[in-house]
């Protein structure tokens, strides 16, 4: 998806670091308007050349006192004075815009982190029709305060402890707050960017799916030459699904699917998948067992990183010999592989290239991402990689992929590598967790609970203890279950089960499937953790 092909004014959000960076990007797409995060230490031609109305200037962990703290390139404020773009600091951005344009930042007598109430205290452009001693609770996480504002800035809502949280400068169209408006813990703040968006900086509310599925299906067509042939490599999930349902449009017949066994899939997965492939989707599809491959590969390997780059290298080993074959076919090369690469798989694994993005940290590798091998025979397309999962559902629905395929619940690219802590080849893992997993899946099916939950999955620990089973003292394997809630699994939540589920599911856990005795559950949100068990 080419941003300046979008028929929307375009949110550019330039990431300085904070945790909630990419939360800011969902939310205004949230309100039908085409956002976009890029490092906030890009060139001012990267951000020039994409014409953004709005730009946001994102929080992070940084301090405008030390030496290299990041910060929009010289040249930015006069280009956004001339070309009329509105600017809007949040957090650490709100400091950059006091710094920078003459006022001052000083570390702060008394920090402000968590909930925190401000108030308005002078007329305000962005809270609308706030009056002052108009009150609210705002998310607070920052050191450091703005001690004096730059010259036309007003001051027009503080904090309980006197602090400034927000000011704006509505003739230079500069505005801050020193709070995250984009988190749940800011009741009113989804009011006040909508406010901001709509009303100050006339945004049009005009981005949708169906837009994007047009321009995503002229892109391809774009890209892939008339006589070009693709290969789409299909996890049997739903991003995947959908980029190659994309492609197909575009491209019809010289689309070549193939679905690879790597012995790392759910229970019956392969005959589940591919039924639906050719009766509800209709897409050829060539399926490749090539378990013992990935297996023999993975033997002795413990590292969850090593683990992720040995399952993306043969992967695309097995791409390379499907296009060697289709070549001798066709009597022609295929040029691409198709993948469903997601925007949160690209914020999480490691930066992509050419995104100069260094302020943030890397929390994995995807192995669409991370884990392909710089001598990669075939080019990608990454249709998806802009989209949040929902996203990529409502743009399935928009395709007519099946609404029971789109609600299925994500699974990793690497399989069950990563629900098996250590060495996957080690004893029964694989066979102990599928049994478990499929268990657990059902149960929370048959309680009518898998639409409301986000992901579920079951994890095989390295660990063993003690049990009594059949008046036997048994040492066996303990696993986890992990449920959460998320909208786009940026952030997730865990879900709260009832007592009597649970006891049902370790019951026939440990009933039903040898080698097991103990069952717990994962009781951790994101942050802290991940979703995934690695």
């Amino acid at each position: 998806m080419d941003p300046k092909a979008v028929k929307s004014d375009l949110v550019l959000i330039l990431d300085y670091g904070s945790q909630y960076t990419h939360l800011i990007t969902r939310r205004i797409r949230a309100l039908n308007t085409f956002s976009l995060c890029i490092s906030g230490t890009s060139t001012l031609d990267a951000i020039t050349s994409l014409n953004p109305k709005v730009v946001i200037l994102s929080g992070g962990p940084h301090s405008v006192h030390t030496a290299d703290s990041p910060s929009f390139p010289d040249g930015f404020v006069d280009w956004a004075l001339e070309n009329g773009a509105f600017v809007l600091g949040i957090c650490y951005g709100l400091q950059l815009i006091v710094q920078k344009l003459g006022g001052e930042v000083r570390v702060g007598t008394e920090q402000e982190y968590g909930k925190m109430e401000i108030e308005v205290v002078g007329n305000s452009g962005i809270f609308g029709n706030k009056k002052v001693g108009d009150k609210q609770v705002a998310w607070m996480s920052h050191g450091d305060e703005a001690a004096r504002l730059p010259e036309g800035f007003e001051l027009v809502a503080k904090s309980r402890q006197g602090g400034v949280a927000a000011l704006e400068n509505r003739e230079k169209r500069f505005y801050g707050l020193q709070y995250h408006p984009e988190v749940t813990h800011s009741p009113e703040g989804m009011d006040t960017l909508r406010h901001f968006l709509f009303d100050i900086c006339g945004v049009a509310a005009g981005w949708n799916m169906e837009d994007v599925s047009e321009e995503e299906i002229r892109a391809i067509k774009g890209t892939v030459g008339p006589e070009d042939h693709v290969i789409c490599a299909l996890s049997g999930g739903v991003d995947s699904t959908v980029a190659a349902t994309l492609v197909h449009k575009a491209i019809g017949d010289r689309l070549h699917c193939i679905f690879v066994d790597n012995g790392l899939l759910r229970y019956k997965e392969r005959e589940r998948v591919m039924e639906t492939f050719e009766k509800d989707l209709h897409l050829p599809v060539t399926c490749v067992d090539a378990s013992e491959q990935f297996l023999g590969h993975l033997k002795g390997v413990t590292d969850p990183e090593v683990k992720r780059k040995i399952i993306g290298r043969e992967f695309i080993n097995i791409f390379d010999v499907f296009a060697h074959d289709l070549e001798q076919k066709l009597g022609r090369k295929p040029a691409y592989l198709v993948q469903g690469t997601l925007y949160p798989d690209v914020i999480e694994s490691c930066p992509p290239p050419g995104s100069g993005r260094t302020h943030s940290h890397t929390i994995k590798s995807h192995h669409n991402v991370g884990g392909l091998p710089k001598d990669m025979k075939l080019k990608l397309i990454e249709p998806l990689k802009l989209l949040f999962k929902d996203e990529v559902r409502e743009l399935g629905r928009i395709l007519d992929v099946p609404v029971g395929f789109l609600k299925r619940h994500p699974f990793p690219g690497p399989g069950l590598a990563v629900r098996v802590l250590g060495d996957v080849t080690q004893g029964n893992a694989l066979d102990v967790l599928r049994q478990v997993d499929e268990i657990f899946i059902q149960s929370i099916k048959d309680a009518g609970l898998y639409d409301t939950i986000w992901q579920a999955f079951a994890v095989f620990l390295p660990v063993r203890t003690v049990g009594v089973q059949g008046d036997q003292r048994t040492h066996s394997h303990v696993v986890a279950l992990r449920a959460v809630t998320s909208q786009d699994g940026m952030t997730a939540d865990w879900y709260y089960f009832e007592h009597k589920f649970l006891d049902d599911v370790s019951r026939k856990i440990c009933n039903s499937v040898r080698g097991v005795n103990r069952v717990v559950q994962d009781i951790t949100s994101k942050p802290p953790s991940t979703i995934e068990w690695e």
